[in-house]
């Protein structure tokens, strides 16, 4: 589904459907109380990566970079699996052709069969804050600062999961920074660290060269935004899966217009390979603070 645009501001369907979000909010702590007994306590530290904000915030480049840094293995669920990603769901392709070990589906069965290996490196839980079946030992929230916390009601009269109050119960929060975007305000309590991040999109044609850009994730026009040149863009639903009608009418908008098609890393893992031979998707620059591996690893020697 494309990201509704009441969202990131205050409008009267926000506040119309605020009713509604008080009740999600009301059943999800319930059925979250309900699934917590019984959670599983790993052997091996669990680091989760999660967010509060649904979607679109850069979760992923951060997992990719702190389980590079720790040579950890992830575990997810694997959202929208399908045959274009061999069935294991783009975020997790992606972070697979990063040299990543992903092991996708029911996170607590992945969690024993990693248990049993005699590796005690830690796992990195992606997404999970609001998965009590399993007991984290470090969760670290994610924002984007563009998007804040949106107009700060919860689904689905705003983007957050869970209220913002909910920021006290991580260990510590990241916050990404791109250049040119407008941030916005984020009030997180005293006592949790706050680190940064920064990200640079990266365009693999020259930089004057048209281009014909299209996204499938939960905000492009952060996308869109990054890219100079763009003669043309084509925002689709988050982790859409296209066909090749979607890949023949954007070749024939990139020819009339004398542009190359460009997309996103995690788009691009969903195109056929007859489409990726014609597309090229802009790598994602990733840079975390020094501080932030250093308060990890502090953490982590703690737990022994």
């Amino acid at each position: 589904m494309k990201t509704p645009w009441w969202f990131l501001r205050k409008t009267p369907l926000a506040f119309l459907l605020w009713p509604v979000s008080v009740l999600y909010y009301f059943v999800s702590r319930v059925v979250y109380n309900v699934r917590r007994i019984g959670a599983y306590k790993s052997r091996r530290p669990v680091i989760c990566i999660g967010n509060i904000f649904a979607g679109g915030v850069g979760k992923t480049p951060i997992v990719r970079a702190v389980a590079t840094h720790l040579n950890a293995p992830v575990v997810m669920r694997g959202y929208k699996k399908a045959a274009a990603t061999n069935n294991i769901g783009d975020e997790a392709l992606m972070l697979s052709a990063h040299g990543i070990a992903v092991h996708t589906g029911d996170r607590k069965s992945n969690m024993c069969l990693l248990n049993k290996q005699s590796d005690n490196t830690p796992i990195v839980m992606d997404d999970g804050f609001q998965n009590p079946r399993i007991k984290k030992d470090i969760s670290v929230l994610v924002f984007d600062a563009s998007l804040g916390a949106g107009n700060g009601f919860v689904l689905p009269a705003g983007p957050l999961r869970e209220p913002m109050r909910r920021v006290a119960n991580a260990d510590a929060v990241i916050i990404i920074k791109s250049d040119g975007q407008r941030e916005r305000k984020l009030k997180i309590p005293q006592n949790i660290p706050v680190f940064y991040a920064w990200t640079r999109t990266v365009s693999p044609y020259a930089e004057k060269t048209p281009l014909v850009a299209f996204a499938g994730i939960g905000y492009p026009k952060k996308f869109f935004n990054a890219l100079k040149q763009v003669v043309y863009k084509k925002a689709f639903p988050d982790h859409y899966q296209y066909t090749d009608d979607d890949i023949a009418r954007l070749k024939n908008v990139a020819a009339r217009r004398g542009a190359k098609l460009i997309t996103t890393e995690k788009d691009w893992v969903r195109l056929s390979d007859a489409a990726r031979q014609d597309i090229k998707f802009a790598t994602l620059d990733m840079e975390i603070d020094n501080a932030f591996y250093k308060w990890l690893g502090d953490k982590l020697k703690c737990r022994h």
